[in-house]
């Protein structure tokens, strides 16, 4: 019989839960051992009864008959009775029916003794007895097997049938089974066709060909028509389980990639939840129904799919192959870099398509992978996920599953985990264009103007109007500002924890600088009751020496964005920040720390330029002229920055063009070597080397410096062009950065001179024309007198 059992549907596990549906399956489990056991006993009490059965000698039943009495000699009396008398039966019956008494079975005798089945057993018969009643049977007699037959009923009751089967002996079965195996050895001995390696490589090609051609085709039904054609979906995800070892590795990468761009393209732009009881039992059209199916098929396969990308993923990391599986281990890691690369687009195409956050908690650990180009992979992906997530729902998830991440291990991750943070859109002006993108433009009348400007009955259809169209702005998904703002409070809250426990109990770890980096970026975010605490970490971490130069400036900056934003309204002075940042100006030089000069200029955009009214004349004189110094010994597109943050301090702050003047102003003399910026008398120097600079080898520096000695004007001819004069300093650093061991701009090609470039050839040239025309002087002077004279006298004509 046919098993109609149906496989559970996908809405029916999404309402069982995984307890129960563990427990039905012990159950069955359990079922299926208990009635296996139980069939196991009755054939081991059947090979039994059998064996007793041929061991015994059956007794006629005419003699059984005898031995009973009491009721069994009655009932057989009646029996008689009933029965028809023998001289009535033919024959050919009567012997059939005495030859059938002559045999019994184990299924109308007890086997265990000699007497009818229904005489009690004897207590007093002894084990002994029991076996000298047991006949005895040479050794070569040959073993007899009894075969039931159907048994025949009368009014006596049912008589059996069963005859015997002669047993082979041992000897012959080993001749017969040496003469199969002789026959399956021959068999087996004629050659298989061998295919040379071309024609293996041309039956592998064809092979591929036809998957290609069979893939192509699912593929382009499934799009064509993907309500009709759900089912062609299970056929092509049946695929990634190909057994043909020549083309399995090709096929299921070549599946895996189908499936991901078909669920790219039919997915809908909406969640698939399931249903509903009570929508299961409504009764809806044809094309709803149509619908439910298809939504209910493709969250399914979509299931399935994943989780075959899963199961992928974790036997490559676990160094797993199954029994049955016909991939090599060294292939199965180009399948699991196929399979990563399928979660990432997924992650990035579908953030609002179902099982999305189980893709998160798939891709964030990867990210942590000793293999470069899988972390690599997933770190982009985030980073592409946070960038176009302008709701905040997927960077909640991320940041989440990050931040138990890094706990879980003990912080003990790469610092790219933590650094995708910083690709978080989670600034204010972000905030308010992306609310005011998706915010609805619709504006509803207030009570005062409905009193004003209606009636009674107009009030009451605008009432009833603004209603429906609210209901409708719900319906297409339209997210307030407040929500939005919500989510990504809640983001910035866990982001603060990671960064706040690193902070607080893994200082020394790896992880140190991407937390800078971070509080850097969204310290003007914090909370103010938090500043001060975080301003002693930080400068506790500078004074404590273990931090690198580029990790004490980003402590500097994070500082200011600190004291920049809502740390306005605190009496906090950042002297020793200052002072920190200008003792090691001059640790920048122009080998492995130019590309910390970006970071200074961060820094010095916001100590001066957003700090003006904080800081002293002494303190930017200071500054300006360790700038101006550090510029000399820095590459071209440092000192452009650096220029570019000094013509900043001298339209920002009053009488800095006093260091143009020879002049000193006020008394003392400047201190170059002091680490105090208000005490090394800055203002009795001036600034030498700007004519220095003036005839850099790269133009850019020598148009600043020339705008610089002219005052830094803003007009007039001594002005900067538009380019250089609104751009920041760090965007003129990334504009003439020379990574590319060029010259940026690039340097006019001229045309060397042949003197300067050809000055050793020409002179061997010369050379070597000196000694040929003396020496064929010499030969006509000796040779040919005559004929030198007559040249002589002609040449002198």
């Amino acid at each position: 019989r046919k098993n109609t059992k149906r496989v559970p549907s996908f809405r029916k596990l999404l309402r069982t839960s995984k307890i129960k549906l563990d427990n039905k399956l012990k159950n069955k489990q359990y079922k299926q051992q208990s009635a296996a056991k139980k069939y196991r006993k009755e054939q081991k009490k059947l090979r039994e009864a059998v064996r007793d059965a041929i061991s015994r000698k059956p007794f006629p039943l005419e003699e059984c008959k005898k031995k009973t009495v009491g009721k069994s000699e009655k009932r057989e009396e009646e029996e008689e009775e009933d029965a028809l008398p023998l001289d009535m039966m033919d024959e050919d019956d009567l012997k059939l029916m005495e030859d059938l008494a002559q045999k019994a079975s184990f299924l109308t005798r007890d086997l265990s003794s000699n007497e009818p089945v229904h005489v009690k057993k004897r207590k007093h018969e002894s084990v002994i007895d029991k076996y000298e009643k047991v006949p005895r049977r040479m050794q070569t007699e040959p073993e007899k097997e009894l075969i039931h037959l159907l048994p025949i009923k009368d009014k006596s009751g049912i008589i059996p049938q069963t005859m015997e089967k002669p047993v082979l002996n041992v000897a012959q079965d080993d001749e017969d089974g040496t003469e199969e195996m002789e026959e399956a050895e021959d068999f087996n001995e004629e050659p298989l066709p061998v295919l040379t390696p071309e024609e293996m490589a041309a039956q592998r090609r064809q092979k591929l060909q036809e998957r290609k051609m069979h893939i192509a085709a699912l593929a382009s039904a499934i799009l064509s028509e993907p309500d009709n054609n759900i089912k062609k979906l299970k056929e092509l995800r049946a695929m990634l389980m190909e057994q043909d070892p020549n083309v399995a590795v090709i096929v299921r990468k070549l599946v895996m990639v189908s499936l991901m761009e078909i669920f790219k393209d039919i997915a809908p732009s909406y969640k698939i939840r399931p249903l509903t009881e009570a929508e299961k039992a409504t009764k809806v059209k044809k094309e709803t129904q149509k619908l439910r199916e298809f939504e209910e098929g493709l969250v399914s396969q979509y299931k399935f799919y994943l989780e075959n990308l899963e199961q992928t993923i974790k036997d490559w990391k676990q160094r797993k192959l199954k029994k049955s599986n016909v991939i090599s281990l060294k292939a199965y890691k180009g399948l699991a870099e196929i399979a990563v690369k399928c979660l990432c687009e997924l992650l990035v195409a579908l953030p609002h398509f179902n099982f999305h956050n189980n893709i998160i908690v798939l891709i964030v650990p990867l990210m942590n992978d000793a293999s470069k180009m899988i972390s690599e992979l997933c770190f982009e992906a985030v980073k592409k996920l946070f960038k176009q997530d302008k709701l905040g729902y997927a960077s909640l998830g991320v940041v989440k599953v990050i931040s138990g991440l890094v706990r879980g291990r003990n912080y003990d991750v790469r610092p790219e985990v933590l650094k995708v943070f910083l690709h978080l859109r989670i600034k204010e002006v972000e905030l308010q264009k992306d609310s005011e993108d998706i915010a609805p433009k619709k504006k509803f009348m207030t009570y005062k103007e409905k009193r004003k400007n209606l009636s009674r009955m107009q009030r009451k259809w605008k009432k009833a109007e603004e209603k429906l169209e609210r209901e409708l702005l719900e319906a297409e998904a339209s997210e307030s500002k407040e929500k939005k703002l919500k989510l990504h409070t809640e983001t910035l809250n866990i982001v603060f924890v990671t960064y706040f426990r690193i902070l607080k109990k893994a200082q020394k770890s790896p992880l140190l600088p991407a937390v800078l980096e971070g509080l850097a970026k969204f310290a003007h975010l914090i909370n103010v009751e938090f500043f001060d605490d975080l301003l002693i970490v930080l400068h506790s971490l500078i004074a404590s020496g273990v931090l690198s130069y580029r990790e004490s400036l980003h402590c500097v900056l994070s500082a200011f964005h600190i004291l920049s934003g809502q740390g306005d309204v605190l009496n906090i002075d950042p002297m020793k920040f200052y002072t920190h940042l200008y003792k090691t100006l001059f640790s920048l030089h122009a080998g492995g720390t130019n590309d910390d000069i970006e970071i200074v200029l961060q820094c010095l955009d916001v100590m001066f330029a957003k700090r003006r009214k904080q800081v002293s004349q002494q303190r930017a004189l200071a500054f300006l002229k360790r700038l101006s110094t550090l510029a000399l010994h820095v590459l071209p597109n440092s000192s452009v920055g650096i220029l570019a943050t000094n013509r900043v301090l001298m339209q920002t702050f009053p009488k800095m063009d006093l260091l143009l003047d020879n002049e000193s102003q006020g008394s003392g003399v400047y201190l170059p070597e002091l680490d105090e910026p208000e005490h090394c008398n800055a203002q009795n120097t001036a600034l030498w080397e700007l004519h220095l600079l003036q005839r850099h080898y790269h133009p850019t520096v020598q148009k600043f410096a020339a705008h610089l000695i002219a005052g830094a004007p803003t007009e007039g001819s001594g002005a900067l062009s538009l380019d250089l004069s609104q751009r920041p300093a760090a965007e003129l650093f990334e504009a003439y950065s020379m990574r590319g061991m060029t010259f940026n701009p690039p340097v006019a090609s001229v045309t060397p001179r042949r003197k300067d470039t050809f000055s050793q050839m020409d002179s061997f040239i010369d050379e070597e024309l000196n000694k040929q025309l003396q020496q064929h002087i010499s030969e006509t002077v000796v040779h040919k007198p005559l004929d030198f004279a007559k040249h002589l006298k002609e040449s002198s004509l």
